[in-house]
């Protein structure tokens, strides 16, 4: 049976991107080969997904196929969070496909990979 094992992550710089992620997502540095991998972001406690960090050379799309949701449970923390990113090196992106009543904002790591903050507490109109 398949199950996610890691999440890979292209980078050109991993320190500067291990150094982002772990403080974004409050995630420990693991360097006992998990998965195969020198070191990996894991979740303290362990349940949640791993994130590894693969050098790239390959630059980030404006409108990449894939990319990490990240929630929370108002847009009163989704405002805290982005600001607190925003204070670790992540750029606002001021994207051109909002919809009329977004969910969610976008922002870019420091390496230019596009994620999201999506607030579950939003209610559609």
């Amino acid at each position: 049976m398949l199950a996610f094992g890691v999440v890979v992550l292209g980078v050109t710089d991993r320190r500067r991107a291990e150094e982002f992620w772990s403080a974004a997502l409050r995630y420990q540095v693991r360097r006992d080969g998990f998965g195969g991998w020198a070191s990996v972001l894991a979740p303290p406690g362990g349940a949640g997904a791993v994130l590894a960090l693969q050098i790239s050379q390959t630059p980030p799309g404006d409108y990449p196929r894939i990319h990490f949701d990240l929630h929370v449970a108002s847009v009163a923390e989704q405002e805290a969070e982005a600001a607190r990113l925003v204070s670790l090196g992540a750029t606002r992106i001021d994207w051109d496909s909002y919809p009329d009543d977004p969910d969610f904002v976008v922002l870019a790591d420091p390496e230019g990979n596009r994620f999201c903050i999506v607030d579950l507490g939003h209610e559609h109109a």
